[in-house]
């Protein structure tokens, strides 16, 4: 008689890798993958994805400067604001529902800059067939090298999914709790110190900073269920279903500052960085955000010719702050609330090798608002894949846009701002050759925070704006992997081109990434091996500067940022299901020069060497 141990390892022996499933909220699957590829190795980073288009800052878990202006996904409901905070934070569609075989772990880990350490701990059991649930953890702590530059974040997640034996009631739900604390630092207040070299400097914490001991955290936690009720009993070529889709979530920021003074160089003058201060220290602005959201819908599905839907939307939001706040004779609200109202339609077919999907939403309240989103996908063979994308946005503006109290004076306002309108088309092509993308935007009433204080006084002062003229954004974006043997060359070439009166959207023309690199086996073929080099470049250009007040990137048009290689060497292993990470990051800072910035004022990091693993296990 076997062991419940021994059937449990048995079966997991036998179960085929296609048994255990990712699951997205669109309900579009994929398989737990163990290899180790070039694609793994661009994964393998805090935000646990490939983050071409992206510039991170000096330390682990801070933010990141946006080279890829198509990477910004926009929601039409009004949303908290602090988008530079977020890069870390979890949304409802980065969270995936699982279901496995046997129980599954994965267990990631890698080094920081220093002090600290970054690990991500998961696993997922599936009780009986049709109920599943997933426990994980991130955590992450990095002092950094320069001062007040910690970083120390947490994600928990938990998710549980269910259906019925006769597929006629299905849920998913999840609980995210979350936590980024940021040391903000400002910056450098003399930037020579850094760029010209000097040994003493080498130690970067001898380098000044504008703030010594502020910071900042951003906090949240959300409810999320999306559940369908088959009101006919059995399936059947034509079915009716009730849809339902819950999201409660609730928000808080702080920007905290003991020292409010500022120093530059030997001077003992001090200075407000971010202007006059109704306080001479300690300096304590939280804001508090809730959001509840509920779609209810019926839908109608054919076989045959798809799912038509009809749906009905509620969304309600509060940004608020303790009180109400009087300055110079100027009273500002102590809420901002958004309660919207939108009926909405979707049809979706997926026949043979054609999917497409459309959705249309618009309010039936004062405040305006519009989704309309249509997504055609052709699978020509599994080699070839074409996608056609059109969406077009009247979004409603963040609420820091609309609302914000400070103890800073000149970081107060409120405002009653036009809907942003955006239309977007993408086209997208993966194809056997190459992979291939076009985006085209137009963007009226842009809003954006701009720096209005014509750096006087070494003062940052922002607010925000919206752009009454037109903007007419364009992006091509190719890969192609040549293979030879064991070598392999991956490039990933982004052209961008802005076309507007006033310079507001600021990208780099064009951005690339080449990887050349071997692959092999060692140990009698018991380890499969990948070892290269990444060349990344974006050039030149007017790159968006931090505020951490706000926690918002700001349009700026005195510093240009870029036009510096950066050379990454690795050396990746997999031994069964873990795969080891080394990588020697930044190789040439030591002799390229001093000159690569994030942001303006912000170094990116230096040459360091950091290791690590990813581990699955299939108990």
């Amino acid at each position: 008689m076997k062991s419940e141990e021994e059937k449990a390892k048995e079966l997991a022996q036998k179960a085929p890798i296609t048994s255990y499933k990712i699951i997205t909220l669109q309900r579009d699957t994929t398989f737990v993958d163990t290899s180790l590829t070039i694609k793994k190795e661009y994964d393998y980073n805090y935000l646990r994805r490939d983050y071409f288009g992206l510039m991170p800052f000096a330390n682990e878990g801070q933010t990141y400067n946006t080279l890829n202006f198509s990477l910004n996904k926009t929601n039409p409901f009004p949303e908290f604001g602090y988008k530079g905070k977020h890069f870390g934070y979890l949304g409802v569609n980065d969270i995936k529902y699982y279901s496995v075989a046997t129980p599954l772990t994965e267990l990631y880990f890698k080094t920081v800059m220093e002090q600290g350490q970054n690990v991500d701990a998961f696993v997922t059991v599936n009780t009986t067939e049709r109920f599943n649930f997933s426990i994980a953890f991130k955590g992450l702590r990095s002092l950094g090298k320069y001062i007040n530059q910690l970083s120390s974040t947490g994600n928990f997640r938990f998710t549980t999914s269910y259906f019925t034996k006769d597929n006629r009631y299905s849920i998913n739900f999840h609980y995210t709790g979350q936590d980024i604390l940021n040391g903000e630092n400002g910056g450098l207040t003399i930037p020579s110190d850094f760029e010209d070299g000097d040994k003493l400097y080498k130690n970067r914490a001898r380098l000044q900073v504008y703030l010594k001991d502020a910071k900042t955290l951003l906090k949240g936690k959300r409810f999320f269920f999306d559940h369908a009720l088959r009101i006919n009993s059995k399936d059947a070529q034509n079915n009716l279903y009730i849809t339902h889709q819950l999201n409660y979530e609730h928000k808080f920021f702080e920007f905290n500052q003991v020292t409010v003074g500022s120093t530059i160089g030997t001077s003992s003058t001090t200075f407000n960085r971010f202007g006059d201060s109704g306080l001479s220290s300690n300096i304590i602005d939280q804001n508090f955000y809730d959001m509840f959201y509920n779609k209810v819908g019926a839908l109608y599905e054919n076989k045959t010719l798809g799912k038509l839907g009809f749906f009905i939307e509620n969304f309600n939001s509060n940004s608020y702050y303790a009180d109400d706040l009087v300055v110079n004779g100027v009273t500002y609200a102590k809420s901002f609330k958004s309660s919207l109202n939108a009926v909405g339609g979707s049809y979706e077919y997926r026949k043979d090798k054609m999917k497409a999907l459309i959705t249309a939403s618009n309010s039936i309240s004062t405040k305006s608002m519009r989704n309309i989103d249509g997504t055609v996908n052709y699978k020509l063979n599994d080699k070839n894949n074409f996608s056609f994308q059109y969406q077009n946005i009247s979004k409603l503006p963040d609420n820091n846009f609309n609302l914000h109290q400070s103890t800073y004076n000149n970081y107060n306002w409120q405002n009653d701002f036009n809907n942003e309108k955006i239309n977007t088309i993408t086209a997208t092509a993966t194809t056997q050759w190459a992979d291939a993308s076009l985006q085209l935007s137009t963007l009226d009433d842009h809003l954006y925070f701009k720096d209005v204080s014509q750096n006087t006084n070494n003062q940052q002062l922002i607010t925000p704006h919206q752009y009454s003229g037109t903007i007419k954004y364009m992006s091509f974006k190719i890969a192609k992997e040549f293979k030879y043997g064991k070598w392999g060359l991956d490039n990933t070439f982004l052209f961008q081109k802005v076309s507007q009166k006033d310079s507001i959207l600021n990208v780099p023309d064009y951005v690339l990434r080449n990887t050349l690199y071997r692959s092999g086996e060692m140990f009698n073929k018991a380890m499969f091996f990948q070892t290269g080099v990444t060349l990344n470049y974006f050039s030149k250009y007017y790159a968006n500067g931090y505020n951490p007040v706000l926690g918002e990137f700001f349009v700026q048009n005195n510093q240009k940022v870029g036009g510096f290689p950066l050379l990454d060497l690795f050396f990746n292993a997999r031994i069964r299901q873990t795969r080891i990470y080394f990588k020697a990051e930044h190789l040439n800072a030591a002799f390229s020069g001093n000159k690569y910035y994030s942001a303006p004022d912000y170094p990116y990091r230096d040459f360091m060497i950091r290791f690590g693993l990813v581990w699955n296990f299939f108990q």
